[in-house]
C-alpha cells in the first residue's frame, strides 16, 4: 500500500471533515491516535475540545450560539481499562458501554448506522486502541450510506495486529468539500507517524485548512507502562 505523507493530504483537502488517525511512533514506543473536527457553519465552528475523567468532550465555545447540538456535541475520546476508543459522534458511549458488556468492537457497531443529517449522511468513523503488557493491536470502523442511498448501510472494520513502528492509518468522513458531501471511500490510508508528540500536533494542526479547521486532540501511550500524554488545540475559546 502506497505510504502518503498525512500533512500533504491535509493541505490537498479543504474539508475532509472530522478524522481519525491511529498507528505507532517510529521508536516503536508509543501507540498514537489523533482526532479533529472541522466546521463549515456557525454552529459546528463554534466547538472546542475539553477534558474529561476518561478522554474527551466536544462543548459550544459561546453556548449562546448553539442552535442544534444533535451531532456536534458527544465524547470523542473515552478509555475503558486498556482500550482507548475514538469515534466522530455518540458512537463513542455505544462502543465503551456494549465492550463492557463483552462485545466486540464491530458487534458494537452493528447497532449503529451513519448520521441522520441528509442529504450529507455522514460516516460514522471510529477506531480502537489495545495497549496492554507490552502489546498493541488498533481497528478502524466506517459505517456509511451506500453511495448517499440511505436505503442501504455498509459497514467496514479494517484490524491492525502488531503494527509496524513508524506508521500509521487515517480515515476521515468526507473526500472533499460539496453538496452534499462525497463519503469517504476505500480503505484507511497508510501514512507516517513520528516520535516527537509536539511536532506531529503542529504538522497536523498548520496542514489543516484555516478557515474550516476547529479543534485538534493528539494522544501518545507508553506501550510498556501505559502512561499517555495529550495534546488539545483549540481555534476558538470557551467563553
Amino acid at each position: 500500500m502506497q505510504v502518503l505523507n498525512i500533512c500533504e493530504e491535509l493541505q490537498n483537502n479543504s474539508y475532509p471533515g472530522r478524522g481519525i488517525i491511529i498507528g505507532k511512533s517510529a521508536d516503536g514506543k508509543s501507540a498514537v491516535t489523533a482526532y479533529f473536527i472541522m466546521g463549515r457553519s456557525v454552529n459546528s465552528r463554534n466547538r472546542v475540545f475539553t477534558e474529561t475523567e476518561d478522554g474527551i468532550r466536544t462543548e459550544a465555545a459561546d453556548p449562546s450560539k448553539l442552535s442544534d447540538p444533535h451531532l456536534i456535541i458527544y465524547a470523542p475520546v473515552r478509555v475503558l481499562g486498556n482500550k482507548t476508543i475514538v469515534t466522530n459522534g455518540d458512537q463513542t458511549d455505544t462502543i465503551y458501554e456494549l465492550m463492557d458488556k463483552q462485545q466486540t468492537f464491530e458487534q458494537s457497531l452493528r447497532t449503529r448506522e451513519y448520521e441522520d443529517d441528509a442529504p450529507n449522511y455522514t460516516p460514522r468513523i471510529s477506531g480502537i486502541m489495545h495497549v496492554g503488557d507490552g502489546n498493541y493491536n488498533y481497528a478502524m470502523s466506517i459505517l456509511k450510506s451506500a453511495d448517499g442511498n440511505p436505503d442501504s448501510v455498509e459497514r467496514f472494520t479494517f484490524s491492525y495486529s502488531n503494527p509496524i513502528a513508524g506508521f500509521g492509518h487515517f480515515i476521515h468522513t468526507y473526500m472533499g468539500d460539496g453538496n452534499p458531501l462525497p463519503s469517504f471511500e476505500g480503505e484507511p490510508k497508510k501514512i507516517t507517524i513520528p516520535n516527537d508528540l509536539d511536532a506531529f500536533v503542529d504538522a497536523l494542526w498548520n496542514a489543516l485548512n484555516e478557515d474550516n479547521k476547529v479543534s485538534l486532540f493528539v494522544r501518545y501511550i507508553n506501550i510498556e507502562t501505559g502512561e499517555a500524554e495529550s495534546r488539545i488545540i483549540n481555534k476558538y475559546t470557551k467563553s
